[in-house]
Order: structure tokens, then C-alpha cells, then sequence
């Protein structure tokens, strides 16, 4: 369908979300005209991502149904839109054609050499590394990203997306609203399989009828390949040397360009899927020490006076783990920051959180949580921080609740000192990378 949606018009509701914003991107680049809404734009907030899509032609309008037209091809849905958005009504009015977004993207993948990414945890990095590979290997690949890749990205350009001449597309899978079933890939993998937005077994099964759609193989870890018969098990070979981060892939000693040892476990996956197409082992090893990494994937805001501040994404417990334990490997304290991204995540994750946070912190270590984040709509606001702070606190944890950014931003100055490092992080909320860069100028003019 890739070529078919050149010179038609489509509008896109919900578009200042990651994956929204990248749907935009990527149908402009394929010659549609795009307009968009988002609550953020009618609530007046300056939003960036929306600015560089408006930068790109993408024309920004009320999220009151004007932005449906006639002669538009599609209305396009972030599975976050309620079932009373006015643009739905305009659209059901019209009779124009409403569409997810993954159903999107599996449409315009479709016919393509698609390779796939899916699991709970690290598959925008593992999608922006696979992408960056294959794109320096001279594939040339279209890449549909779930977060802006370092490079790609620009005043002008999101940077989840890159525009390839191939027929070879990389697109990240999403389970989180089971979108990852609109693709079909020649190759996948899966990174890790763990509780998040479905119970366990609902998501084995889940990732069950992804693997069962991938054409040729599906990467993965021995503990993921066992649930499937199509899958190559890599053997897990990374290890720490000094403060760096390997692993050993064909012979091959391989140095993973990003802190962690999630990240190395990323690293190889992607090479590992790489040599399986059969690219040279050599040359994988070689574009892999360019890549820079991903927006907000443990990216350093700042740095100053001996205290470093990262912006992380992380908003499942596997995620959080990974990043608290990877900035407390080189830091004397962690001052962590998160911020639960919805009611109904909070609420189901609930008691896997407590255990993680339980086991992640250190004596030393500060967890600030702030409120449930909530951008409007109808969910049952029957939970909130306060119940997790109490639980963490019922077992030792340094955890308290703060009730905004400047109370935060009150706290974290008054209690950081050298060598330590202030992790923020979680989804959906655009204030959190602008806190993180604005805390880490603040320490540095103390």
C-alpha cells in the first residue's frame, strides 16, 4: 500500500504521540498530505514533536472534527482516543475509513522484506539499531521507530522514521495494544517476554501468533525461543570488561556502544539478526560503534559538578530495573524520578513495581514518585502514587510522593551532591525530557 497513498489525504488524531507522530512522519515521506489534532495543541501546550511535523506540512487543527474532509482517505487512531472524540463522529458522518495505527503500518509494510521487533522491553533500541545497522550495511532500509534515533533527528525531522529507496523496511512491533499482529515479517525478534501490559500467559500467547507470522525466523534468547518452533536461540554472551559493556557474536568480540548490560543483550540481537540475513560479521561489528542510541533511552541530559542526569522512558518494571541498575553501576546514589504514564498500568502493575523497586534500590538510594499522569478521557482514577509510596515504604524503601515539578525540582537540589546521579523517567508525559535537562542547568549553576 506504500505506493498508493501518495498525493491522498490523511488525519491523524492523537499525533503528538510517539507512535502517532512517527505515522505522520512516515506518510509524508511516502508523498501524503497529513493533518493532525492533539489535546496537547487545543490545551495550548508548546509541544515539540508537533512543531517539527508542522515544519514538514503537516497542517495542526482542533481536535473538533474540522480536520475531516470529504476526500480524506483515512482517519487514523492512536488506541488512546476515546470512543467520543469528535473527529470519530466526523468521520462516521462522512463515512471515512477509521484505522489504528499499527493497522497502518501493517498496510504499508505490506509486500515489503519486513523485519520486526517485538518484546516488553528494549525494542525501540533493538528497532533503532537493526535499522542504523542495516542502513550502514547499504541496505537502505525504511524504518518505523517507536523513539527518535540519535541522527535521525532534527529541528525539522521526529526521527523515528527514516525514508528508505529499498523495498527492505525495519518497524518496531508493538504489543502494548497488540498492533504487533498487523505485521507479517520475513525475520523478527523478540527481546524479552515479561508482565506488562497483559498478563503473563496472555502475552506468551500474544508473542506466540507474532512468531507464527514471521516468515523465515524469529531471534531471540534461549528462555524466549522455547515457546517458539520457528525461532534461532543466540546465546547470551555479554560480559563486562573495566566500565564497557561485550559480547561475542561469530568469533567476533564485539564492544556494545551504550551503557548496560540491557543494552549490550540489545546489541547482540540486532547484530545477530543482521549476520542471519547474511551480512558480514566484520562489517556489522564496524556500524555498530557508530550508533549514538535513542531518545530518551538512558540519554544524558547533563552533567555537572560530579552528577549526571538521565531521561529514560521507562515505564514497566523490566525497564526500570535495567536503567536503575545500569546509572547505579558508576554513581555513589541514585535519585530516581518516575512518573506512573496511566491509571490502568498502575493498577495492574501495582505489586510486580513494589518487588522491583524493593530489589533495584540500594540503602542510599531515593525514589520520588510523582502523580498518575492524566491527559483527560474517562479512566478510573481509583489508584494513585500514594498507594505504591505506602507499600514501598511498609519495606524499608526511601520513597515519597511529590505533588509537582517545583516541589521536585525543590527537593532534588536540596539533596544531591557529587557522584550522585538523577534518573528521570516514564512515559507519555512531554514535561518529563524537558525536567530532566532543566534540572541538570540548574545543578550546573548552583
Amino acid at each position: 500500500m506504500s505506493s498508493q497513498v501518495a498525493q491522498k489525504h490523511f488525519h491523524l488524531a492523537g499525533v503528538a504521540g510517539v507512535g502517532m507522530s512517527a505515522m505522520a512522519e512516515l506518510l509524508m515521506d511516502l508523498g501524503a498530505e497529513v493533518s493532525g489534532s492533539d489535546r496537547f495543541h487545543d490545551q495550548g501546550q508548546v509541544v515539540p514533536v508537533l512543531r517539527r511535523l508542522a515544519a514538514q506540512g503537516m497542517k495542526l487543527v482542533p481536535q473538533d472534527g474540522s480536520g475531516i474532509r470529504s476526500d480524506t482517505a483515512a482517519l487514523i487512531c492512536s488506541t488512546a482516543i476515546e470512543g467520543d472524540n469528535p473527529e470519530l463522529a466526523a468521520a462516521k458522518k462522512l463515512n471515512i475509513p477509521v484505522i489504528t495505527r499499527g493497522d497502518m503500518l501493517g498496510r504499508l509494510a505490506e509486500g515489503k522484506r519486513c523485519v520486526a521487533v517485538g518484546g516488553t522491553s528494549g525494542k525501540t533500541t533493538v528497532t533503532g539499531m537493526t535499522g542504523w545497522l542495516l542502513t550502514e550495511l547499504g541496505g537502505d532500509p525504511t524504518v518505523a521507530n517507536g523513539g527518535a534515533v540519535i541522527g535521525w533527528d532534527s529541528d525539522t525531522r521526529v526521527g523515528s522514521i527514516r525514508a528508505g529507496k529499498s523495498d527492505l523496511w525495519v518497524a518496531e512491533a508493538d504489543e502494548s495494544d497488540r498492533s504487533c499482529l498487523f505485521l507479517h515479517p520475513e525475520w523478527s525478534i523478540i527481546t524479552n517476554i515479561s508482565h506488562d501490559h497483559f498478563p503473563l500467559p496472555e502475552t506468551i500467547e500474544l508473542f506466540r501468533q507474532f512468531a507464527a507470522q514471521t516468515a523465515k525466523q524469529v531471534i531471540c534468547f534461549p528462555e524466549i525461543a522455547k515457546h517458539f518452533p520457528n525461532s534461532r536461540a543466540i546465546e547470551n554472551s555479554v560480559f563486562r570488561k573495566e566500565e564497557n559493556w561485550f559480547f561475542n557474536l561469530e568469533k567476533l568480540e564485539f564492544v556494545s556502544p551504550l551503557p548496560g548490560r540491557h543494552n549490550a543483550e540489545n546489541a547482540l540481537l540486532a547484530c545477530a539478526l543482521c549476520v542471519a540475513m547474511g551480512y558480514d560479521a566484520k562489517a556489522v561489528r564496524k556500524a555498530l560503534k557508530s550508533f549514538k542510541g535513542i531518545r530518551r533511552r538512558l540519554e544524558l541530559a547533563g552533567e555537572a559538578r560530579g552528577i549526571r542526569v538521565y531521561d529514560d522512558y521507562a515505564h514497566n518494571p523490566a525497564k526500570i530495573a535495567a536503567a536503575w541498575a545500569t546509572v547505579a553501576e558508576n554513581s555513589s546514589r541514585v535519585l530516581g524520578v518516575w512518573r506512573p504514564h496511566g491509571f490502568g498500568p498502575m493498577r495492574q502493575m501495582k505489586d510486580s513495581l513494589t518487588e522491583m523497586f524493593c530489589a533495584a534500590l540500594r540503602p542510599d538510594d531515593v525514589l520520588f514518585l510523582l502523580p498518575v499522569y492524566y491527559a483527560g478521557g474517562t479512566a478510573a482514577q481509583d489508584i494513585s502514587s500514594d498507594d505504591l509510596a505506602a507499600a514501598l515504604q511498609a519495606r524499608g524503601v526511601k520513597a515519597s510522593v511529590v505533588r509537582d515539578y517545583n516541589d521536585l525540582t525543590k527537593q532534588i537540589l536540596e539533596t544531591v551532591t557529587t557522584r550522585d546521579t538523577v534518573l528521570v523517567m516514564g512515559a507519555r508525559d512531554p514535561e518529563l525530557p524537558v525536567f530532566a535537562r532543566q534540572t541538570a542547568k540548574r545543578i550546573h549553576d548552583q
